[in-house]
């Protein structure tokens, strides 16, 4: 080859090669902005007007704009057009749930689970959020005679347990919508809830009180106060649960109960890098201030 054939064969290499260099910055600074903006939302979850987000980000606001628009195409956000505000998207909650099973829960909720049994004496349940079911992930039993046992591995429906219904109070409403068509309302017990009215009116309560209870609805004699776990989008992917017979765990221990799974389930959300939704540390700001327990 000449020379001046090697100069023009070594310019259609850096021709060729710029092109793909300058693409893949340009790739990586969109990726990372657009991960900068997803972390952004997550802390709030009332939502960012655009002006807001790039003032908090130092991002231009047209950029922003192309970056959140592509986003909602794969449903990583959302936009309230009435609001202008932007929120995290549905996608978020498929990503994080993929990622929740995978880490190690049962270490690092295990010390937690055993305090919680102790203090409780009763059995106690790690579950988690796993193809529209609740997994049974853990189990610490208790040290009584007469306890629940269940085999780690077993599968419920959501509406009919005290983790399953905590998880769905704190999904988006979308979310655990399409759950409860896939799955359905299964009676199990009387007490089983079988109208989508009555579901609708029990996840409203415990989004309030910040617990759920399973009367009798999976088993008769049972009775079981569950709260939620949360990933780092402050999405539910697991629960805690205290569960024994009735005769043992009685309406007059639910308010003491409650407030120690709740507790023991902000402590497993810390130790998985998770948060707090601002509804749920409100409900728990507010019964440290009350005399009980």
């Amino acid at each position: 080859m000449t020379s001046e054939s090697l100069k023009t064969a070594r310019a259609r290499t850096r021709g060729n090669v710029q092109p793909i260099i300058r693409e893949d910055r340009t790739s990586v600074q969109a990726l990372s902005r657009a991960l900068s903006l997803l972390e952004i939302l997550a802390e709030d979850d009332d939502g960012y007007r655009l002006v807001d987000l790039a003032e908090r980000s130092g991002l231009p606001a047209p950029t922003i704009h192309r970056l959140l628009t592509t986003m909602q195409q794969r449903r990583f956000v959302s936009f309230e057009a009435d609001k202008n505000l932007w929120r995290i998207g549905a996608q978020c909650f498929s990503v994080g749930s993929a990622f929740g099973p995978r880490r190690n829960m049962v270490e690092l909720a295990t010390p937690i689970v055993r305090r919680l049994r102790d203090l409780a004496g009763e059995t106690v349940n790690i579950g988690g959020l796993d193809q529209d079911e609740i997994l049974l992930i853990h189990q610490v039993e208790s040290k009584q005679m007469m306890r629940a046992i269940s085999r780690p591995g077993s599968r419920s429906p959501l509406a009919n347990t005290a983790m399953g219904k905590t998880i769905l109070a704190w999904l988006p409403p979308a979310r655990a919508t399409q759950i409860i068509q896939n799955g359905g309302l299964q009676r199990r017990t009387p007490q089983s809830i079988v109208r989508g009215t009555a579901l609708h009116d029990a996840l409203t309560d415990i989004r309030r009180a910040g617990y759920a209870i399973d009367n009798e609805e999976t088993a008769v004699g049972l009775r079981c106060v569950a709260a939620a776990v949360f990933n780092e989008f402050g999405v539910a992917v697991a629960a805690i649960s205290v569960v024994g017979p009735t005769l043992r765990i009685t309406h007059e221990r639910l308010d003491n109960l409650s407030w120690h799974v709740m507790l023991a389930a902000r402590e497993i959300t810390a130790a998985m890098g998770g948060r707090l939704p601002k509804e749920m540390e409100e409900i728990l700001r507010i019964r440290a201030s009350q005399p009980h327990h």
